[in-house]
Order: structure tokens, then sequence, then C-alpha cells
């Protein structure tokens, strides 16, 4: 009776009510007295006055998060912000932005929210469902040809929000692209207020055709990939560097290789349900990680600024731009702050961001496992390998190329897409070593590319043949990953040819050749396949630029740099050495210890 009453109690209350209610757990729970302070004097100062409303406007919210115009992720931004503002009645949406709405979006964003609606942590579905259009045509469009899609996808706006243009479903007679059932999140706020089923009359059914525009999805992830590294307090504005000329279009090649991942631009309007909710966990698990900080812009005042000198007379210290601190202290060719970007999607940035040095170059130290080891196997950090080349002709040009392709084995697959300019990496966590009779690595080495589509390629448990560093004169010298250590026993390989994993990256040992595999249907690999490319590809390539970036702080600079002065002072003693310097006892002994027999 105590259950029945306590519903027919919450069918009494109208939904402003419970969406007030809702909002008042959030900020009790997700917000310290500070922090709400902070945001009830921020949502003043932003807000605009309609009769008794306070809203706050898509230019407004803008402004105020520095989201750069160049980049035109700002309606795209205010959509999400309109949808998420509903929760938990996601069927209201768009809202206007009061500060019950204006909660309900930060909660969320920052994910505080699980400190309340603990029982549920996923957010992809809500956060899919804020971008989303539900257009069929488009739908219908995006499963035809190329050629066969109509010039025009637009249907006709219901507000003035990008993306929520609504074209009514029809009888498609196919299954939706996204569950019907309610969100994790929203099934949860609902039991937290106790609402019943009459109350809540259920999440409206998604229409057919529900996807996120690619240009739209492109806006976002450039936006995301530039407040990557934001922290709290810190400003967007600061890195109006990386929105400027050369800086702005790598970030735009950045968020293509990323957007690869997730939809081909030149035959699909749109990315589905199904495509986003799988490759977001493995490809980009962190990649709404910048609205975090972005977002809890709202929770520090200026007004409670302590760092601030009361007695400084505003005139006297005008506030003038400021530059973020560089995220790389070192310049690499192929690692730059966007590609850092793009990495933290996959890694956690704390481990990145003004954390990483550069150990190795290939253009500047030299292409040799030599000199590879003498700057690498010091670091007793994580370390990040790239490489990036230009991919080979089906036919090889030349000697070289020819005797690297009688290396490999003949089956080759077709390439894994139309760019010649590749780029993948690796991950490795141990240290690293000389593997004379197995493979070193552990399950936290994984391999990715970056360019030109974003993929990761996660470790298996199993397969422990992650990483060989096989140095002349042993067998078959070469860096490989995923690849079986080349042993003498092997009868069944024909003699110099190298054996390649089922997923995985092979370099010789001169640095001018590489080759990543990929071998869909096999299993049993060192490395798992593809989550969006569901085919057997094979990527041969010429070596264009090589560096490793060693993840770690002062102290594991300060531990190399030590090493290597204790190297150079054993290679400085044994460089003094003098035979012959007319102390006969201390030259025959010394012979004596290399070696040398005396009658």
């Amino acid at each position: 009776m105590g259950q029945g009453s306590s519903n027919q109690h919450a069918s009494k209350r109208s939904r402003e009510q419970l969406t007030l209610e809702l909002a008042q757990r959030f900020q009790a729970k997700c917000f310290t007295s500070l922090e709400l302070y902070s945001l009830r004097d921020v949502f003043k100062s932003l807000a605009d006055q309609q009769d008794s409303m306070r809203y706050i406007k898509e230019d407004t919210l803008a402004r105020f998060l520095e989201i750069p115009d160049i980049l035109g992720a700002s309606p795209v931004v205010f959509q999400m912000v309109s949808f998420l503002g509903s929760f938990p009645f996601l069927q209201d949406a768009p809202v206007i932005l009061e500060m019950p709405q204006l909660i309900m979006v930060i909660v969320i964003m920052t994910e505080r929210y699980r400190r309340v609606l603990a029982k549920s942590s996923d957010r992809t579905k809500l956060l899919f469902k804020s971008l989303a259009v539900f257009d069929r045509k488009a739908s219908e469009a995006g499963a035809a040809s190329p050629e066969e899609q109509p010039a025009d996808l637009k249907a006709p706006a219901r507000s003035h929000v990008i993306g929520f243009a609504v074209d009514e479903a029809g009888d498609d007679g196919e299954p939706a692209d996204i569950e019907d059932e309610d969100d994790d999140l929203v099934i949860t706020a609902f039991e937290l207020l106790d609402i019943n089923e009459a109350v809540k009359q259920g999440d409206a059914p998604m229409p057919y055709g529900a996807m996120i525009p690619a240009d739209n999805f492109r806006k976002l992830l450039m936006l995301l990939l530039l407040a990557a590294p934001l922290d709290p307090q810190e400003s967007l504005s600061q890195y109006s560097n990386r929105v400027n000329g050369a800086q702005l279009e790598r970030l735009r090649s950045t968020a293509e290789n990323v957007l690869a991942a997730f939809v081909d631009a030149e035959t699909s309007p749109g990315i589905k349900f199904a495509h986003f909710k799988r490759n977001i966990p493995v490809l980009c698990p962190n990649l709404f990680k910048g609205f975090n900080g972005l977002f809890e812009h709202f929770l520090f005042s200026k007004n409670l600024d302590f760092s601030k000198r009361h007695d400084v007379k505003p005139e006297s210290s005008p506030e003038l731009p400021t530059l973020a601190q560089p995220l790389l202290t070192d310049h690499g060719e192929i690692l730059h702050e966007h590609t850092l970007s793009q990495i933290s999607l996959f890694l956690p940035g704390t481990d990145l961001f003004h954390r990483v040095r550069l150990l190795y170059s290939g253009n500047e130290a030299g292409f040799s496992m030599g000199s590879f080891e003498a700057r690498i196997f010091n670091w007793r950090a994580p370390t990040i390998l790239l490489v990036r080349g230009t991919r080979l002709a089906d036919i090889p040009d030349g000697g070289l190329e020819a005797s690297f392709a009688e290396s490999l084995p003949p089956k080759r697959f077709k390439s894994g897409s139309k760019s010649d300019r590749l780029t993948y990496g690796v991950y490795i966590k141990e240290p690293w070593k000389h593997t004379h009779r197995e493979c070193f690595g552990d399950s936290d080495t994984f391999l990715f590319q970056l360019e030109p589509v974003h993929d990761v390629f996660t470790s298996s448990s199993i397969n422990t043949e992650y990483i060989s560093f096989t140095k002349p004169p042993g067998n078959q010298p070469c860096i490989a990953f995923g690849c079986p250590h080349p042993k003498p026993t092997q009868s069944n390989r024909k003699e110099g040819m190298f054996s390649l994993g089922a997923v995985s990256l092979l370099l010789n040992d001169s640095f001018e050749f590489g080759v990543f595999n990929h071998d869909y249907r096999s299993r049993g690999g060192a490395f798992h396949t593809s989550v969006t490319r569901k085919y057997d590809f094979q990527d041969r390539f010429q070596i264009e630029s090589m560096e490793v970036w060693g993840c770690g702080g002062d102290a594991e600079a300060k531990a190399q740099a030590e090493r290597w002065a204790w190297e150079a002072r054993e290679a400085e003693a044994r460089r003094k050495i003098n035979i012959g310097s007319g102390n006969k006892e201390a030259d025959r002994a010394l012979l004596e210890m290399a070696g040398c027999r005396f009658e």
C-alpha cells in the first residue's frame, strides 16, 4: 500500500515539479555550496529575461564557453544542451535553458550525475540522441549509392536549432536503428523520483532514420580535440593559436581522420547509433572528456576569484589575453598538439599533456636500430612509438622495395584506405629490451592508427607475442608488434621471410619499410581486429618519419639523464685506456683479461 500511495502522490506532480525536484537533488549532491553560489551568480549574469522567465540563449552560451566561431560548433553544442536540459522527460526536447535545465546539462556534461544516479553510468545513448537528426529521407539516401542520393537532404525545420529537423517516420518495414526503450539514465531517474508509468508516459520512440549528420559531428570533433586538455579554470581562448592558419588545417585534418572511423562522409550523410555505440568504448572512450572542463566553467564565478587583489584598481591591471602553456615541450614531425589530443581520445590526458618528451627521432638521430636502442632503452616509463610513411605500389619500384616484398609472405590483402599517407603507432607500457628468445610487453600494449583512419587494436590476453626487438646478427633483425618471435626452429618458414601476425606492425632493421597486416578472418593474434573495418587489409609503406615519445614526468627524465651520464663516463674511461704507456705489468694484466696468454 505504501508503494501505491507513493505512485499516486507522484502522479499528482507536474513534469515541471518533477524536473525541479530532480534538479534540487542534483545540486545538493553534485555541487559544493561554493560551486552552487558560483553557478547562480554566473546564471544571473548571463540570463536574458522575458516576463518572469530567465533563460540563456545560444549566442550567450557560445560567448561564455568561448567557442571559436571558425569551428561552427556553437549550434551543435546548443542542440545538445537544449536536448539534455529536458532530462528525464526527453520527449519535451528542445527546452528553454532555465536554471533547472542548466543544472541537468552541467551534471550530465561533467559526469557528476553519477553521484546521484549511481546505478547507471552510461550516457552514450543520451549523447547520441542529443546529437541526432530524425530524417527518414536522409536515412534512405544514406542507404543508396552516392550517385542516387538526392541533392537536398534537409527536412523542414521545427525550430531554429540545427538537428531538430524532423520528417515524420513512415512505415518503412525496417527496425529502428536505436532501441525504443528508455535510456538507462532515464530509467534510473524515474526510479529515483518514484514515477509510475502513467506519469512518465514512456520515452517517445526514436523515429526511423535517427543519425548524427557527418558535418555536425565533424564540427563537434574539432571542438572536442581543441578542448581535450582544458582544465576547469582554463579559458578555451588560451588555445586560440590552435585555430589559426596552418594549425587550423591540422585540426580539420585530425578531425577528418577521427570522423572516418565512424562514417564514410562521401557515401553516407550520417552516423547510426549501432556504429556510434560500438566505436566509442574502443576507439574514443575519452571523446567527451573535453566537455568536463568546458562546462565546469559555470561553477567558477569571476566574482569569486580570490587570486585578485582588492586593493588594485581595475584600470591599473588590464586583462590581457593569455596563451596556455605548450602541450608539447619538444617538437616532432609526427606528433603535434592536435595528434596529441587525438591520442588522448583513448589514453588518459593526464599522462600526455605537458608530460611527453621526444626520446628518438629518426630524421635527427638516424634510422638505425643502434641509435634507436641508445635513446630508448634507458627510459623506465611507458613510451609511444609513431611511424609515418607513404604507401608502396603493388609492383615494387627498385631493388630495395623488391627485396622487402620478397621478405614478406606472398599473401597480400587490399589496402586499408584510399589515402597514400599512413600513420601508425604503438603504446608500450613496459621498458624496452632485447628479445633473444621471446617477446616482451603486457596486456596494456596496443596498436593504433592515426591517419587516414582513426583506429585502435587492443591486446589479447591469450596470445602474448606483443613486441620483439631483434638486432643483427640475430635471426631476421626487425622491430615487430604482434608477430611471432623469429626462431631458428621455424622450419616451415622460408629462409629470410618474416612471419606476420593476424594484426601486426613490422618495421625492417634499416627502418626503410614497414607493413601493417589486418587479417580479419583470422583469430588468435596478439591484438584484436578492428571494430569498424571488418575486412582484411594490408598496408605496405616506405617510412618517412619515426618517433618515440616518453610518457612521464621529471623523475623519469632525471633517471634517464643519469643513465646517459653514466654511460658517457664509462665510454670516456674506455677511451683513456692506453696500451703501451710504459707500465709493462699493467699492460700485461690488461691483455690477459682480454684473453691473451703469455709463455
